[in-house]
């Protein structure tokens, strides 16, 4: 019998293991229905009937256990009513009809049969059901003149039987759920990991390459006129590059912190580059920002200017991070809209929507507005706000530091 594991499963610790506890389970459902067969093939050697009459009797043990296995394996609990009650009744001639040949010494199959009324019926039925095999059987014993002691013995081993079938089979079909349980969370996690693998390269190599790209085209403009100049473009070129690198390495180890006063710092000297006249408003205290929240709003810097570089035909951009009662607020504004500004992915992979929930997690919100027209003299305007109660580390003042700021431009 199959034990309803998928085969494609992988060499890992936790996965052997809960396939041992499935094949452990399935060896003692089989190793209880065997020794209950068992007990009435002795007692039917016990008659010393006739040959053709034992015959008879083993075989229809064996159509009986048959069946009971079957009834047992995981996942016959969804099959067809009909399949299901065909099943069960063709049990229910099995079990009760070679007891006007064998006697009360058959009885002990009533007991496989309440145990399958119990796993493949509903509770309501299953129950009622189960309560009137064992009936039915105390009946028989009555009708046979059984003695008190005796009687007593049939329908209490009737309905223990029945529990230990079902017990058994539903511990088997709980070991399956979990093992697919477990098998499905692997395949989410994995899913995850690949989703946030591709969301943070993204997010945290668009910025870079994107620098990259532009202060080359500077550096090709200005090798032959500006020598000096486009010398100190290369340097800044090969610090981005190296903290790209940086970047794929912490996406790699799923360690990611970055510091937002820095990221505003790269982002004017990447504006100046690019020709755009821009200022920047800094609050003195995001130096004390908790390094998480910090790493977020460097994020939405990223995407910000990415977008700006990209996608905007920007000549004036305005960075603004302060703290604002108590809200932590990031809000970038450029005079270059345009019809590919401000477009959100509903996939959090990539874009304003990935960053929407990153913010999200952490109680803050992302804002979006336009004004005026693309191509024309319309606006973008990005707002990431963070609760201040979030941005406070343990142990940290800042929380309770006063509101102030120091304002720089350029």
């Amino acid at each position: 019998m199959s034990s309803g594991i998928p085969s494609d499963t992988v060499d890992d610790p936790e996965e052997q293991s809960c396939e041992r506890a499935v094949r452990i389970a399935r060896l003692i459902l089989y190793a209880v229905l065997a020794s209950y067969l068992s007990i009435t093939v002795l007692n039917l050697l016990s008659l010393r009937t006739s040959a053709p009459a034992l015959a008879m009797g083993l075989v229809t043990l064996a159509l009986i256990f048959m069946l009971q296995l079957w009834h047992s394996a995981p996942g016959t609990a969804r099959a067809p009513v009909r399949t299901k009650l065909l099943t069960l009744g063709a049990q229910a001639v099995l079990t009760f009809l070679p007891l006007a040949w064998f006697g009360i010494v058959w009885g002990a199959m009533a007991g496989f049969l309440a145990g399958s009324l119990l796993v493949l019926l509903p509770a309501r039925w299953g129950w009622s059901l189960y309560g009137a095999v064992t009936l039915v059987l105390g009946g028989y014993g009555i009708s046979d003149r059984l003695s008190l002691i005796d009687f007593v013995y049939v329908c209490q081993t009737t309905a223990l039987t029945g529990l230990v079938v079902y017990a058994v089979t539903r511990l088997v079909d709980l070991i399956v759920e979990l093992h697919q349980a477990r098998a499905k969370l692997a395949r989410l996690a994995v899913a995850e990991e690949r989703l946030r693998f591709s969301r943070d390269l993204h997010d945290l190599l668009g910025f870079s390459l994107s620098s990259i790209t532009l202060k080359n085209e500077l550096i090709h403009r200005l090798i032959a006129i500006q020598p000096e100049r486009a010398r100190t473009e290369v340097e800044e070129v090969l610090t981005i590059s190296r903290q790209a690198l940086a970047d794929v390495r912490r996406v790699a180890s799923e360690y990611r912190q970055m510091s937002l006063v820095d990221e505003i710092a790269s982002a004017r000297s990447v504006l100046a580059a690019a020709g755009l006249e821009a200022s920047v408003t800094v609050d003195e205290r995001l130096t004390t920002l908790d390094p998480r929240l910090g790493t977020i709003l460097a994020t939405v810097l990223r995407e910000g200017m990415t977008n700006v570089l990209r996608h905007s035909k920007a000549t004036h951009c305005s960075i603004e991070a302060a703290v604002d009662g108590g809200t932590v607020r990031l809000v970038l504004l450029n005079d270059g809209l345009t019809a590919a500004c401000g477009s959100t992915s509903p996939h959090g992979g990539s874009g304003l929507g990935n960053l929407a929930q990153r913010l999200e997690v952490v109680g803050g919100s992302l804002q979006v507005k336009t004004s005026g027209r693309p191509g024309g003299s319309g606006e973008f305007r990005l707002s990431a706000e963070i609760p201040v109660y979030q941005a406070a580390s343990s142990g940290s003042e800042y929380a309770r530091s006063n509101p102030g700021a120091r304002a720089s431009g350029s």
